[in-house]
């Protein structure tokens, strides 16, 4: 077993950044036959991070994996390969070693951050027991005594307490920002050579994302560590990245300084990547996707090609304008109000999770719920839709007051408010084809027979541009912003008046979150569809919504029109919030 490693870094040429990890000419494939990689050229320097970008099944996933010598079930490598050098010894030939040996690497020498810290953490293990055990595994240091030193300073490395108190929590008791720092806390015990980061900060709002984006930063300048930052978010890569590189289907298309690529990019697919990254001035009209690697040259007119025409569309559509809110705010009936909450307190047990919450919405608006994890925005839209009940206050549609709980609330009601759940591949039935999970809203409502349901339900899949082909298909042979849009099919065969959007484009990649909210617009345009839009991500404001409220510990801390909070923030929570987002 390996003792604790030496920090002596590898002589760098001419006071260069010296090579740690070279991937050359990594070819991949499917073991049917279908290639994913088509021999890759990469480099990773120490000290710095390389963001790789790329949508869905570009194959920017599979290339981090063979960083650690890696390849899924059913893939295997065809060709070329991935190099090590170490601090010290001789470089080492990832597809030259053995299984022990491989394994032995990886977490000492080559360490891996997976997107989801939930999953990545062992439940039933106290936090200060994982990184121990990342230590004990590798044989760190020479007794029990240095391993523990060692985890209390990788938790202080990543702005943790190293209390003992602290070690002892479980997971779940952390925050979704402590438990990514936990996880790159376990990365880092090891002082490895390589990191390689898959969409870390996918699923945190902009504060908690700038805390763990900075620990990664300070962290691989500190211990002079080569980074692989995998990403869809070019506005992370912007902050975060030395060198960007850029994959298509399984091709680089570009690579080069960060700045230089994100500024004065060569390639027409980088270009149209950058033109779908949401701006928080709102002068780009997010309409041009880009079609998703692999999909959209097979089924163009139909599948992938219908995801993509009506994004392309010459002229976008016109965002509906509402009202201006009176001098009394949004805290005052506007005359023609759709939705109305009024005095809405929620509570677990002792914990106050929303208090005193009043919001409306009219026809063809749509108010953007912004707020970081744990503010309570997801609880506030759930008891809207009927699917938390304990709530005290009032909700309101059309001017009738709603039973508190869907299954006390009549038909129409629960007909007209509809919802939208963020992971679509979780929310719709893998067993069923669309067609069946769509058909299932018009049998509970009972409103049509039988013989009359597929015509509604193929209406509803013309409607959000997937076609009528898609009847038959079923959730895993679809994208993700396929599968998106099927679940707001879903929501919209009832014809109802309100739409709850609870975080549906933040597992999206930045031109099918793009083609989202060019549907969502064209609905509220075509259909006066009011939507109540829960996100954390605030640079989608002015390209969705008219109005905002901004929920910071259950408490709506600032509320307007999308000019207003963004240019005239009264709040010093949403002043803290606007300084954090990534910008390019």
């Amino acid at each position: 077993m390996s003792t604790a490693p030496s920090t002596a870094s590898t002589p760098a040429v001419d006071g260069a950044p010296s090579m740690v990890l070279r991937i050359d000419q990594l070819r991949v494939s499917a073991v049917a036959g279908d290639e994913i990689l088509h021999g890759i050229d990469l480099e990773l320097l120490r000290g710095q991070v390389l963001g790789l970008v790329g949508e869905s099944g570009s194959g920017k996933t599979t290339a981090g994996l063979a960083c650690l010598g890696h390849y899924r079930a059913g893939v295997e490598r065809t060709g070329g390969g991935i190099e090590l050098l170490p601090r010290e010894g001789e470089p080492v030939r990832m597809e030259d070693l053995g299984a022990d040996q491989v394994r032995s690497l990886r977490g000492s020498r080559v360490a891996y951050i997976p997107q989801d810290p939930a999953l990545s953490l062992n439940p039933a293990m106290r936090v200060g027991e994982q990184i121990r055990e990342v230590l004990d595994v590798h044989g760190y240091g020479s007794s029990a005594r240095e391993r523990e030193a060692r985890v209390g300073e990788a938790l202080e490395d990543v702005g943790l307490p190293s209390t003992r108190e602290y070690q002892r929590r479980w997971p779940h008791q952390l925050s979704g920002g402590q438990q990514q720092r936990i996880g790159i806390a376990m990365a880092f015990a090891m002082l490895p050579d390589v990191l390689v980061l898959d969409e870390p900060t996918t699923g945190l709002d902009v504060s908690t994302q700038a805390h763990v984006l900075d620990t990664i930063r300070d962290m691989t300048r500190r211990h002079d560590v080569a980074s692989l930052y995998i990403t869809h978010d070019l506005a992370v890569v912007a902050e975060l990245a030395d060198r960007v590189a850029v994959m298509l289907r399984g091709e680089l298309v570009e690579e080069g300084p960060v700045h230089k690529v994100l500024h004065d990019a060569e390639h027409p697919y980088t270009r149209r990547l950058l033109a779908a990254v949401p701006d928080l001035q709102g002068r780009k009209q997010l309409t041009h996707a880009v079609p998703e690697p692999g999909r959209a040259t097979e089924r163009a007119g139909t599948a992938e090609g219908s995801e993509h025409a009506e994004a392309g569309r010459d002229t976008p559509p016109a965002a509906v304008e509402s009202a201006p809110a009176p001098d009394g705010g949004a805290d005052d009936a506007r005359e023609g109000d759709l939705l109305q909450v009024r005095d809405l307190s929620m509570r677990f047990g002792s914990n106050t999770v929303l208090s005193g919450i009043d919001m409306t919405l009219q026809p063809g608006e749509s108010l953007m719920l912004l707020g970081e994890s744990g503010s309570g925005k997801t609880t506030l839209s759930r008891c809207v839709a009927g699917l938390v009940d304990g709530y005290e206050g009032s909700v309101s549609l059309h001017g009738e007051e709603l039973a508190r709980s869907t299954r006390a609330r009549s038909l129409e009601s629960r007909q007209g408010i509809q919802y939208v759940f963020q992971s679509p591949f979780s929310s719709l039935n893998p067993r069923r084809t669309i067609g069946q999970s769509l058909t299932v809203p018009l049998e509970l409502s009972r409103r049509l027979p039988r013989g009359g349901r597929r015509a509604v339900v193929e209406e509803a899949l013309d409607t959000v541009r997937l076609g009528r082909s898609f009847y038959d298909r079923r959730p895993g042979d679809l994208s993700g912003g396929e599968r998106q849009r099927a679940a707001i099919a879903r929501a919209l065969v009832n014809a109802p008046s309100v739409l709850v959007c609870d975080e549906v484009t933040s597992a999206l990649d930045v031109s099918v979150q793009a083609s989202i909210i060019a549907l969502l617009n064209t609905l509220r345009e075509e259909r006066g569809l009011a939507i109540l839009f829960v996100t954390h991500n605030i640079t989608l404001a002015r390209h969705v919504s008219d109005h905002i409220a901004v929920l910071n510990k259950g408490h709506i801390v600032d509320r307007g029109t999308v000019d207003a909070v963004l240019e005239n923030p009264t709040h010093e929570y949403t002043r803290t919030l606007l300084s954090n987002i990534p910008q390019l």
